[in-house]
């Protein structure tokens, strides 16, 4: 019996990842999984790894910046599965380093839309539908740049500050009616997005790696399963008395 048995759990963003080791790691614990992305080889292709070690997933595609889609997904999964006990909001970018007074409007509007907004959609959509169930649990992807700031990416911090405001507040408002709200805050992780910022900021000189290694205390960068097993972890039972709180996932980067 895995410690999300018999639970149903939606992951955005869930193509590449920490999504997809999230998707799996659901699958993994028990719980049946809607995967999904605006990427749709990657978001089919997690489902393949779920179906193809005995568990049970599906995939729709939605844009997690358009209300429709995300209202559509809750009903997608609802209508697929029954019920929504377990959420992951992991959908976001990373945008473009640049010092703050060369951040264009495009770059800040298209990062809170997605990455902010996205998530305040989401939390809205899944707490109505667990509302009517008695409960649920969700996590919401912050940042160690959601605790403290990055030079160069202010638009990303800002959206991480808000994930974290946001998931104290819903947290909060629905405690009493059974349903826990966290964040996770990543350090650096082995993924795409770390290579893409490591890419921005030395012009491709140097790997993600070899910047971020030395950069946390534990002198590595994070695996996305480490990421994955505190995600589903907190939604499950054995987190039953935590809601409202910011996990750092970062090797200590935060305690220096």
């Amino acid at each position: 019996m895995g410690i999300v048995s018999g639970k149903v759990a939606l992951v955005t963003g869930a193509a590449a990842g920490i999504g997809r080791a999230t998707a799996l790691k659901f699958a993994v614990e028990g719980a049946r999984v809607m995967v999904s992305d605006i990427d749709e080889t990657g978001g089919k292709e997690t489902v393949s790894l779920i179906t193809a070690n005995g568990g049970e997933a599906a995939f729709m595609r939605a844009d997690v910046a358009r209300s429709a889609d995300v209202s559509g997904l809750i009903s997608q999964t609802v209508a697929k599965f029954g019920r929504l006990d377990c959420a992951c909001n992991n959908a976001g970018i990373e945008g473009t380093i640049a010092p703050f007074a060369d951040q264009t409007e495009d770059n800040f509007d298209r990062t809170i839309a997605i990455n902010l907004k996205g998530t305040f959609m989401c939390l809205k959509a899944e707490i109505s539908q667990m509302l009517t169930q008695g409960g649920g649990s969700i996590v919401n992807l912050a940042s160690i740049a959601g605790l403290i700031g990055f030079p160069g990416l202010a638009a990303y911090v800002a959206s991480k500050h808000g994930v974290n405001g946001l998931t104290k507040n819903a947290a909060l408002e629905y405690a009493k009616q059974g349903i826990r709200v966290n964040s996770v805050c990543p350090g650096g992780i082995d993924t795409r997005m770390l290579d893409s910022l490591a890419d921005q900021s030395t012009g491709g000189k140097m790997t993600s790696r070899e910047m971020m290694d030395g950069l946390h205390p534990m002198g590595r960068i994070g695996t996305p399963e480490e990421v994955a097993n505190l995600i589903v972890w907190l939604c499950s039972d054995q987190a039953s008395f935590l809601t409202g709180v910011h996990v750092p996932v970062d090797g200590g980067y935060v305690a220096q």
